[in-house]
């Protein structure tokens, strides 16, 4: 009985073999991937910060409103 679990250990990969394999398949992944030029990148970069400004000046703009409404209400 004891051979028997102790053979079950044995054909289990150490960690370090298994990580090892993990990364092995990352980089071979990695490899196939087709990446975007660096024109494209720059491109959707600035669309990405254009897009962000502009959310960026509308949730100012509600916030500002909204304290004055309630600066508004408080007076009175």
């Amino acid at each position: 009985m004891a051979n028997a679990t102790s053979k079950s250990k044995n054909n289990k990969p150490s960690w370090f073999r298994r990580v090892g394999a993990k990364f092995k398949e990352t980089f071979s992944e990695l490899k196939r991937v087709t990446w975007p030029k660096f024109t494209t990148v720059l491109k959707t970069t600035g669309v990405v910060l254009v897009i962000v400004v502009a959310f960026l000046l509308v949730v100012t703009g509600v916030d500002a409103f909204l304290g004055w409404l309630l600066e508004l209400i408080s007076l009175t």
